[in-house]
């Protein structure tokens, strides 16, 4: 297969789902240097903290760095996006086991979930939602990347999502109901626009990434196993993109880099290679 017909390919088909997943990034030996060195990520700063607040550190760590500039994350992003792309942010997001042994039951299926002492709703979640909700952005389409540190399974909260729901253009969004919710801003989409008989999950081994587009309706449910779920997010445009100024909600993207190719717009502020 010629590297024209496979970007062809993956553009098809990313059109048509909005998504693609189990995709190979990270070998043997680079998961295990990624991993020891977020393991001192969370010497430094707790579990509490590491959870979700390691925003944009792709600034203070040449290893981040490296994994956001991956050739085999960009190789998949230029044939989505382009030759010209920019990483708008980062974060790592990850869901630690909340539960001890003793309040976790295993079904005939061998699938893990909380004995009913615990609630399902005092865990931590992410809610169905839209990543342009959440970013100001037009003129070019923004495209996410979950890159996986830790196997990415259905008992331990991986990625949901409904394939070809970024064809229906942005939904409506409200403060969510349930407690748990790990999105900063705390909203979802309301459940009865949500197709969720059409879901399906998205596992991942250690050393994959999944990505998915701007408006693609995507969640992942609470991790009721004993294993960590870690992920690092990567949001990634085209520099034809540029930010929306809301009054509102005021939007700064200092910590955008060229991840590759040239920029010949110089949208955004804070770039450099």
């Amino acid at each position: 297969m010629t590297t024209s017909t496979a970007k062809s390919e993956i553009q098809e088909i990313y059109n048509q789902q909005g998504f693609l997943s189990t995709l190979p990034v990270l070998d043997e030996m680079e998961l295990k240097e990624a991993r020891h060195a977020f393991s001192e990520l969370e010497r430094e700063f707790g579990e509490e903290y590491t959870q979700y607040s390691l925003h944009n550190v792709h600034l203070q760590h040449p290893w981040v760095m490296g994994l956001a500039k991956h050739p085999q994350i960009l190789r998949v992003v230029r044939a989505i996006l382009g030759p010209d792309v920019i990483l708008l942010d980062s974060r790592f997001i990850c869901k630690y086991p909340a539960l001890k042994p003793a309040n976790i039951m295993e079904n005939e299926e061998g699938e893990t979930k909380p004995d009913g002492s615990i609630g399902q709703n005092e865990l931590p979640y992410v809610a169905w939602h839209q990543d342009m909700r959440y970013w100001g952005i037009a003129g070019g389409p923004v495209l996410s990347v979950w890159l996986a540190f830790d196997d990415s399974l259905k008992e331990n909260g991986t990625l949901r999502v409904i394939p070809g729901s970024h064809c229906s253009g942005m939904l409506p969004h409200r403060q969510a109901i349930r407690p748990g919710n790990m999105l900063s801003v705390n909203q979802e989409i309301p459940e009865e626009l949500v197709q969720a008989d059409e879901a399906v999950f998205c596992p991942l081994l250690a050393g994959q990434m999944s990505i998915h587009d701007r408006l693609l309706v995507h969640a992942s449910d609470a991790n009721t196993s004993q294993r960590r779920s870690c992920g690092f997010v990567m949001r990634y445009v085209p520099t034809c993109a540029y930010p929306i100024q809301d009054a509102d909600r005021p939007r700064k993207f200092h910590a955008t880099i060229l991840a590759c190719g040239t920029d010949q717009y110089n949208h955004f502020s804070g770039k450099s290679l």
